[in-house]
This record gives C-alpha cells, sequence and structure tokens, in this order.
C-alpha cells in the first residue's frame, strides 16, 4: 500500500484537481504511520434530538511502513510538511490548534500567544460532521484484568510509555483468547485518564480529526489507547435521521457516500481493518441491531433506556461498521418453546441477562477466558477451538455432526494467509451450516407482509450461496426492511442487510434476486474486499454474476433453464448499460479510474476515492453491469461448473484480505492458460474493460446472440401482438374499440420488463392498448421492476387516468424512483410537472440528502 512521492502527484497538482465538496472523497487517516486495530464504542441514541453522544477508544499499533517513512524525511522522529498529497489531504492552513483539550477547526482564529505543534507526532482519523469535546489517554495499566499481561515487554517499544507493552501484549493476543481479549478492551476502555496526564491537543478541518501531544515525537511513543468523546451532528450523512413506515422516529447508518466518518473518527482506508465491540444505549422500547457476530439481548437501565452489546472479531474496514436504531418488530418464523404461536411478536428486553462478553454482568468471565485461552495455547487444534466457541456462543447447534472425510479433506486444504482471527473457514462446525441462524425486522406497519415474503426466500437463498461458494463467512445474518426513503433496494454489511420496501410486493424474483445479491457479498465486499475503494467491480460485479447462478438454484432450474434465464438477464443488463454509457461522463464509466496508481497511497497513507462525491455516481450501475459481463464472459469461455470451482478456490485463498484487480485476474489466467492462448493477456483485459469507457468490444459481439434466444422470441412475438392491436385501436380509427380476443400469453417478471421495455420504444400506443395491457398482465400488483416501466409507459403516453400508480411509485419506491421525475419534467406537460413536483413536496422532508439534491436539480 505504500509508495513513495515520485510515484504520485504532488499536493500542488492534486490540489488543483480535488474537489472535497463534489468530487473525490478524500481518506487522510494517516495508515502508513499508525493504525486502529479495535474501538471500543459507547454511544447513546437521543432519537427526538437526533444526535447521538457517546465515545469511541481506539486501541493502536504502529503501522509497519512507519520507520521507513521516518528514514524518508531524513529525519527521525520529526514529521514534516512535504509539498505532496498529504499537504492537499491534511487541510489548507497546515497548523494546529495547541490549547490542552479545545477543537480548533479550519475555519477558526487560533488564540493569541498559542504554540504550535513542533514536531510531535500526529495521528490524523478521518472525522467529518462531528463535535469533538475530549481526546485522553487512557490509564490501561490501572485495569486489575490487565495484571496478566504485565510480565510481557516488547522489543523496541519506549521505556517512556510503560502502558506500550501491555498494550502491544493485548492487541496480539491469538485468537483463540478472543473472548479475553474482548473482556479486556472493555474494560480499558472504561477507564479513567492517567493522574499524571494531560489531555491531548487536537483540531478538526473538513475531513479529518488530528492529534497530538506535546513531547512525543514518533508514533512509537505515542500512547496506544486514547479516548475520543464527541457528540454527532444531524447534516452528518453518515447517518440518517428519518421516521419508518408507522410513522416512528428511527436512525441508520448509510455508510456512504462519506462511509462512517460522520458517526465516529476512525481510520477509513480500506487497509485499515479493525475488530470492534459496541454498547448501544437507546430507549427500552426500541431494539438496537448492529454490525456484530452476537445476537445482542437489550439490557434495562433505570432512566428509560437499555443497552445492547455487540461485538465482532474478524479484522474489515471501519466502513462496514453499520446500525439501526428505532421500533423494529421482530418476524418470528419459529416462536421458541413457550411463546405464542402468533407468526407476529414485540422484540421485548430480556431483563437481567448481559452479553456474552461483557464482564461487568459476569465477573468471572474474564478468568473462565483466561483458563480457556491457556488451553488454547497448549495446542488445542483450531478447529476444537472454533467447535467451542460456537457452543460457547449459542451458535454451535450443528456442530454435533462430525465432519466427512471429503470436509476433513477440505479443511486440510485451507491455509489462510489473512491476520489471526477466528476463522470460519477452518471450522468444522461452520463447514456443516447450510443455513446460519437468521432474523427479519421490519415496522410494525410491514411486519405482516415482510414475514410472509422474506424468510421463505431467505433460507434457500442462504444454502444455495452456501452450495455455491462453500462456508458462510459470518456467523449470523439480520435482515431489517429500513424506511421508504432508502436510496438502494439493499445493502449488505457485515451480519445485516437492509433491504428496501419495493422488494416486498409482487412477483418473488425481485425480492429473491437481490437477497442472492446481498448474500454474495458476505464474500465479495465483506469477506473478501477492495484494497482500492475504485475498484467497486471487484465487490458489486461479483455479486451482479453470482446473484444469477444463487436465484437459479433457489428455483432448482434445469441447465436449459437456468441458461434462458441467464441470457434473457443479460439482455436486460445489456439495455440497461448501453443506455447508461450513453448518458453519462465518461470518466464515470471506467472500473479502474486510478489505472496503474490502483492501490497506491501518499506517504502517510491518505489518499482519495475518485469520483465518490459526485452525485451522478450514485444513480450510475456501471461497475455492477460491466464487471458481471467481464466475469460472464470468462464463465462462457471457461464453463460455469470449472469456473464456481475457481471461486471457491479464490474465496480459500484470499479470505479475510483486501485484494486488486490484479489479484483475481492473474491468478484466473494462471488457473487457465487458455485464455491467455486466446490473447487474453491481463493488459488486453485492462484495456478492453476496466480502463476504457465505452463498451467492451466482446460483449458487442456477444449482445446480437441474446436476441435470438427462445425466451426473447416469446417476448417479441408479443410486442409485435400488442403493437398490432394498438394501432386497430387509435384516434380515428374505424374499427370497433372491443377488448383484444387474441389470447396474449403469460410472461415471467423478466419478460415482462422486457416486454415493456420494447413497447417504450415505441413512438405511439394507443390508451386503449395501456388500458388493455395493465389489466392483462395486473401490472400494478407486479414487482417494483414492472411496475417503473410501466409507470414510464404512463408518463410518455399521458396517460393520466394512471397517474395515481405514478405518483404511488414516486412515495413508496423512492430507491428505483429517481428517474421518473426527469421523465415527468422533460414531457414539459404541466400536468405530469405538477405531480413531479407535488410528490416531491410530500417526499423531500424524509428523502435521502443525495437524492433530494438531485431531485431538486430536476425540477426547480
Amino acid at each position: 500500500m505504500q509508495c513513495s512521492g515520485s510515484n504520485m502527484e504532488s499536493g500542488h497538482e492534486m490540489s488543483l484537481h480535488l474537489d472535497p465538496n463534489r468530487d473525490d472523497l478524500p481518506l487522510k487517516a494517516n495508515t502508513s504511520q499508525m493504525l486502529v486495530r479495535h474501538y471500543v464504542l459507547d454511544l447513546k441514541v437521543h432519537l427526538e434530538k437526533k444526535v447521538i453522544i457517546g465515545s469511541v477508544v481506539l486501541f493502536l499499533e504502529v503501522a509497519k511502513g512507519a520507520e521507513e517513512i521516518q528514514k524518508f524525511s531524513g529525519v527521525a522522529g520529526h514529521q514534516e510538511a512535504p509539498e505532496s498529497l498529504d499537504t492537499a489531504l491534511l487541510g489548507d492552513n497546515g497548523q494546529h490548534a495547541s490549547h490542552t483539550g479545545c477543537c480548533h477547526s479550519d475555519d477558526s482564529e487560533e488564540a493569541p500567544g498559542e504554540g504550535k505543534s513542533n514536531g510531535d507526532f500526529t495521528l490524523v482519523l478521518d472525522c467529518c460532521d462531528l463535535a469533538v469535546t475530549k481526546v485522553e489517554e487512557v490509564d490501561v495499566a490501572s485495569v486489575p484484568g490487565m495484571q496478566v499481561l504485565q510480565e510481557t515487554g516488547g522489543k523496541g517499544l519506549c521505556p517512556a510509555c510503560p502502558s506500550i507493552p501491555l498494550l502491544h501484549k493485548l492487541v496480539h493476543l491469538p485468537s483463540t483468547c478472543w473472548e479475553q481479549q474482548h473482556d479486556l478492551y472493555r474494560q480499558c476502555s472504561q477507564a479513567p485518564a492517567p493522574g499524571r496526564g494531560e489531555e491531548f491537543l487536537f483540531s478538526t478541518d473538513r475531513w479529518s480529526l488530528q492529534i497530538w501531544k506535546r513531547g512525543v515525537p514518533t508514533p512509537h511513543c505515542f500512547p496506544r489507547c486514547i479516548r475520543i468523546c464527541y457528540e454527532t451532528k444531524c447534516e452528518g450523512t453518515s447517518v440518517r435521521w428519518t421516521k419508518d413506515q408507522s410513522g416512528k422516529s428511527c436512525v441508520y447508518t448509510m455508510g456512504s457516500p462519506i462511509n462512517n466518518r460522520a458517526l465516529f473518527p476512525c481510520q477509513e482506508p480500506p487497509v485499515a481493518m479493525s475488530t470492534w465491540q459496541a454498547r448501544v444505549h437507546a430507549p427500552s422500547e426500541c431494539t438496537a441491531l448492529l454490525s456484530g457476530e452476537n445476537e445482542a439481548l437489550p439490557v434495562p437501565e433505570e432512566n428509560g433506556f437499555s443497552h445492547w452489546d455487540y461485538y465482532v472479531t474478524m479484522p474489515m474496514p471501519a466502513s462496514t461498521f453499520t446500525i439501526a436504531v428505532g421500533h423494529w418488530v421482530e418476524a418470528r418464523v419459529r416462536p421458541a418453546p413457550g411463546e405464542p404461536t402468533d407468526l407476529f411478536s414485540e422484540t421485548k428486553p430480556h431483563s437481567g441477562e448481559g452479553s456474552t462478553w461483557d464482564c461487568s454482568a459476569q465477573p468471572s468471565r474474564v478468568y473462565r477466558n483466561q483458563n480457556s485461552c491457556e488451553e488454547n495455547l497448549a495446542g488445542r487444534s483450531v478447529g476444537a477451538n472454533l467447535n467451542c466457541r460456537m457452543e460457547n456462543s449459542g451458535l454451535g447447534n450443528v456442530a454435533s455432526e462430525q465432519p466427512s472425510a471429503a470436509e476433513d479433506s477440505f479443511l486440510a486444504g485451507v491455509l489462510c494467509s489473512h491476520v489471526d482471527y477466528p476463522c470460519r473457514f477452518t471450522s468444522a462446525a461452520a463447514l456443516l451450516q447450510e443455513i446460519i441462524p437468521y432474523r427479519v425486522f421490519a415496522p410494525s406497519q410491514l411486519l405482516r407482509q415482510a414475514a410472509a415474503v422474506l424468510p421463505p426466500l431467505l433460507a434457500p437463498c442462504l444454502a444455495a450461496a452456501r452450495a455455491v461458494l462453500g462456508v458462510h463467512p459470518f456467523a449470523r445474518l439480520d435482515l431489517l426492511v429500513v424506511p421508504a426513503e432508502f436510496p438502494s433496494l439493499g445493502m449488505a454489511s457485515p451480519h445485516m442487510v437492509f433491504l428496501s420496501q419495493s422488494l416486498l410486493g409482487g412477483d418473488p424474483q425481485l425480492c429473491g434476486a437481490r437477497l442472492c445479491h446481498e448474500i454474495a457479498h458476505a464474500w465479495f465486499g465483506l469477506a473478501i474486499g477492495a484494497q482500492d475503494w475504485t475498484e467497486e467491480w471487484i465487490s458489486e460485479g461479483f455479486a451482479t454474476y453470482l446473484e444469477d447462478v444463487f436465484w437459479a438454484r433457489v428455483q432448482k432450474l434445469s441447465r436449459c433453464q437456468a441458461e434462458e434465464q441467464y441470457q434473457l438477464k443479460a439482455l436486460l443488463c445489456w439495455r440497461r448499460l448501453r443506455d447508461e454509457l450513453q448518458n453519462s461522463d465518461e470518466e464515470l464509466q471506467i472500473l479502474r479510474p486510478n489505472k496503474e496508481n490502483t492501490g497506491q497511497v501518499s506517504e502517510s497513507g491518505a489518499s482519495v476515492v475518485k469520483h465518490a462525491l459526485n452525485p451522478d455516481k450514485a444513480f450510475m450501475q456501471v461497475h455492477y453491469l460491466k464487471g458481471y459481463f467481464l466475469l460472464s464472459f470468462f464463465s462462457s469461455i471457461i464453463g460455469e461448473e470449472a469456473f464456481l470451482n475457481f471461486f471457491r478456490h479464490f474465496v480459500r485463498q484470499y479470505h479475510g484480505r483486501l485484494i486488486l484487480s490484479q489479484d483475481f485476474l492473474q491468478m484466473l489466467l494462471d488457473h487457465f492458460p487458455e485464455i491467455e492462448r486466446q490473447g487474453l493477456t491481463l493488459e488486453v483485459i485492462y484495456a478492453d474493460w476496466l480502463d476504457n469507457p465505452a463498451i467492451p468490444e466482446p460483449l458487442l459481439h456477444r449482445s446480437a446472440a441474446w436476441l435470438r434466444t427462445a425466451v426473447v422470441g416469446e417476448v417479441r412475438q408479443e410486442v409485435a401482438k400488442w403493437i398490432h392491436f394498438s394501432r386497430g385501436h387509435r384516434k380515428g380509427s374505424k374499427r370497433k374499440r372491443v377488448e383484444p380476443k387474441v389470447n396474449f400469453k403469460g410472461v415471467i417478471p423478466e419478460q415482462l420488463v422486457l416486454l415493456l421495455e420494447l413497447l417504450l420504444d415505441e413512438p405511439d400506443l394507443s390508451l386503449t392498448a395501456l388500458r388493455a395491457l395493465e389489466k392483462t398482465y395486473h401490472l400494478q400488483d407486479r414487482d417494483a421492476e414492472v411496475r417503473h416501466r410501466w409507470c414510464e409507459l404512463v408518463v410518455k403516453h399521458k396517460h393520466t387516468a394512471a397517474y395515481k400508480d405514478v405518483e404511488r411509485f414516486l412515495l413508496q419506491d423512492q430507491a428505483m424512483g429517481v428517474y421518473l421525475y426527469g421523465e415527468l419534467m422533460v414531457q414539459e406537460d404541466a400536468h405530469q410537472q405538477a405531480l413531479a413536483r407535488r410528490c416531491f413536496s410530500q417526499a423531500q422532508e424524509e428523502m435521502d440528502p443525495a437524492v433530494r439534491k438531485v431531485v431538486e436539480e430536476m425540477i426547480y
């Protein structure tokens, strides 16, 4: 991840291109000098005030590149401000506030007579729209539980900081001791500041929090455990304050476009992978969901609040952290013993029960963990350790079965090359889990619908993913139907998936395929992440390809039926990609915008994500579609079975790690040398698919074949019938206007989408034909993809009687309705423009800010 200054643009050159308010997203954290290894968050959610108040404790470690950076600067222990990328990213004034315990922003005046940071090491965190009130060191030496680590030393560690050896040992405890480690993290997070110490000095600018301490010139002597107290701001786009479909207040994190930096100060670059644990305080009538391996139970407090404790043991980028607090209700599929048999039940607090790792609730737990850690260090097998941990956490029922000889062979073949953590890929118990435990939550208004639709689909989708890719990377899954203004059909995070309410209606095809897409992200996007966020295709292209594979297995399609479905999907994606490339800026169409600089960062570890703040990019699918077509192209050359076998091999090698495009492509070329013999070298693939804004040439050759398939032929026959019917019922036609006598063929949902798209290409359709079309296919009751095309037909042909369908779509399907506003305005019809403005007026208060901005530009 490191590169010398000669390989990057100078700070002056970069600053000329950088527009942090619109285009590139700065990642300012100096991860080449210091890394956060663990976060402990303590957050109190005030729904009515729309604020989260709390603290985050950071457990730090000097990065491996810190020594090289100091040598490069030429002054050991002194951090200079060279003319490099850092200058552009670390703020314009290049200066720090020096008043103790007080925040100084880049647009405020410095107090007279106050000094500057002269050669002190500065920890830079990604931060935006947070009110930081205090930064202090944590006295970990005062924690009783840390006594067991007192005897450990550390070569090269600063003797002036006695807590550093303790924290070094804590951070590097083996994964078999993760419970003890998390107990100690929690104890340390609650410790006071040292009596001898002073608060840190800190400063903020638009995108970062900068922390330093007088007299600490190098990262090696910088305290390794610090507490940051802060409050969120309502305008921070990482946190979405709104109301659910039942009209009750809620909050959830978006994770984009600025990731989690407006939720807590953190290191945003993907390379800064860490673990976390969090205690969330919220009103007792609410439910708090979070990216965590455990199903946290609420613990009542005295002030009308309860708290929930969550944790993760797999290191991941801080951007994947997700939280949702609201009046969610769980859809119970199978009632527990003694519970009523009603399918729906409110989630109630379980009084008197703490989390599985809360040492304050279970005082003896740390001692039990110490014993188990000693046993583990004495030589227990990895599989046995993980089985034991799964049983202790209540997730190990499947561990009672013994793995077969084939499964033993599989486990023996897994050589984990990631950092040490309790990896499910080496667990016999995890290998036997076809379906991981899951829960489904929704607002009470949508509970019955969510319970009827999601659980019957979720279990087979999970089983299909497991059959294709192997062990589930995560131990459990929560699904939440989010508020109506959620700007996407779905979003996957560790242990959690957000789903749009638009997926609950109509045919199960759209919902099932989307579930498969989000489940695929557990492998590609989470267990395997992109080292450079500009390479979104590594996540989205893979998930788009795999959703077809999973969904075909869920439907139990034959090979021939699956192939027909693939070809129909390919045609729809081809039409979407073609339209998108014709109506977007070329610079947004490139899958690898950094090209040869992909994966490179500045000397400190800072970088930018190209176009991440461009509002147009949020509505583009080029990374999904081009990535999908590239993988489909490889599958056509290799064969699906061989290609999916390679996927499993790739997952076993790279799980728990970050990758660049060349990691996947080079391994593919090495595994299938026949690809390269056909002229598909790494350079050719880059030129045709990843670095080229146009449609890849191989895709042009394949697209014509999709029009000749049988399922597409059936659609074209139906379209011809409708066009003929429409021409016979135009205004002025002498033919008697009667209902069509032709028995229009029933079509599957994807065929119906294509049918409506092809009819959209027609310049004129009679209103009689439109009414018959709606009645024949029951378009109002179909899924959101079908209804969206129907609304486009209504707008194009000014079918005023169906404007109510357009209005309903704009208000209830906001994840897909943005472009309909544009269609309504471009017609220059007063009635349609009034409809657009009326819907926007009703929805704008709760609308996603990025979507609201785009729609405002359309209609005003």
